[in-house]
């Protein structure tokens, strides 16, 4: 018996929903105050409004270790621990501290955490790889290093409609978004190998900028044949089935599947934001 927890950066499609191996442990997320789990309670159209009315920055605040153990107080055998980037948030180590407390009082339990080094659909289709290798048999071992391998060879794009997020938060200056804004210029960005945030390309307009990233994506994406690629959009259903399509005339794929974002992956893709993870 396995079961595999993800913080709630990692969206559950609704058939991973009713397997039962697969977990979210939620992250707080804050705004003006205001905290709001990243549960199945969010309520994403509220979230984005309040966000776009308010002066300051959406924050989040990842898990307790506590909360991770509570999950791994359970019937499996072996316990898998997906995050987000340790670069991006405090989630991994909290989960490594959980693992640790966990295993001082109860020592019998394969437990291993993932730094995913992506966020949203990257944890996603890292938790299909390990629940992968677990039905094909393979040992605990077996499955973290085939695990780390497919981390490792994983790409995260994504595409914002509005910089304003980074803007309010300081990460990017006042200056640069609006003339971003003016010249409808949007970034293409992407993962680094450490699982950091780096820009690839940018064009003017969406679906130019979208072209880029599918070129960005084509350009290190071989045997597609027998690869996942999963696409999450920030309430913009008609943009991810577009560049589903998109990316389905350009490669054979074994599998694309589309996702809605959840609190934590809304709050940095902001209103019509898409990620696709190969």
């Amino acid at each position: 018996m396995y079961k595999i927890i993800l913080d709630s950066c990692g969206e559950l499609t609704e058939e991973m929903k009713a397997d039962g191996h697969f977990v979210n442990v939620p992250l707080t997320l804050e705004i003006d105050g205001e905290h709001i789990i990243d549960d199945e309670s969010f309520d994403q159209a509220s979230f984005i409004k309040k966000v776009a009315e308010s002066p300051n920055a959406p924050k989040s605040a990842c898990p307790s270790p506590n909360a991770y153990m509570v999950e791994m107080e359970c019937d499996a055998d072996n316990i898998y621990v997906v995050t987000l980037s340790a670069e991006l948030s405090g989630s991994y180590n909290s989960a490594c501290l959980g693992k640790d407390l966990y295993e001082e009082e109860d020592d019998s339990k394969n437990i291993h955490v993932f730094n995913s080094k992506s966020a949203s659909i990257g944890e996603t289709l890292i938790a299909m790889k390990i629940a992968e290798c677990e039905n094909a048999g393979m040992s605990f071992e077996q499955v973290i290093e085939a695990v780390d391998a497919y981390i490792e060879s994983q790409h995260t794009f994504f595409v914002l409609e509005t910089l304003e997020t980074f803007r309010k938060s300081g990460r990017l200056s006042g200056l640069k978004a609006v003339i971003a804004d003016t010249l409808n210029i949007k970034p293409v960005m992407g993962s680094t190998d450490t699982g950091y945030i780096q820009q690839l390309a940018k064009g003017r307009g969406m679906n130019h900028t979208i072209d880029k990233m599918t070129k960005c994506v084509m350009d290190v994406t071989t045997n597609c044949e027998d690869k996942i690629l999963a696409i999450s959009h920030c309430n913009c259903p008609e943009r991810a089935l577009s560049l589903k399509k998109k990316m389905e005339s350009l490669a054979n794929f074994k599998e694309i599947f589309i996702v809605d974002m959840r609190g934590v992956s809304t709050m940095y893709a902001n209103d019509g934001g898409v990620i696709l993870v190969v």
